[in-house]
């Protein structure tokens, strides 16, 4: 499995909803409330040679109550 995370910004007083709507989706590993720029910051997991950019529009983007994302990917350097 390949591990990324994904910052999102909500529209204001929506935080709450959109992490429930995540975790009801169950596709996210774990989900934090962020203080700063982004409201939330959500570890994904998908298959290797899923396309991590069709992953966040098709299904992160599409959650009601996102206004913005930054998606990081991480890998292993030693």
């Amino acid at each position: 499995m390949i591990p990324f995370f994904v910052q999102i910004k909500c529209q204001l007083g929506k935080s709450y909803q959109v992490a429930s709507q995540l975790a009801d989706r169950e596709i996210a590993s774990e989900i934090y409330s962020t203080a700063g720029e982004f409201d939330l910051l959500v570890k994904f997991y998908v298959e290797p040679g899923t396309d991590i950019g069709h992953f966040v529009n098709e299904k992160v983007q599409i959650v009601p109550g996102i206004q913005d994302t930054r998606t990081i990917i991480t890998f292993k350097a030693f």
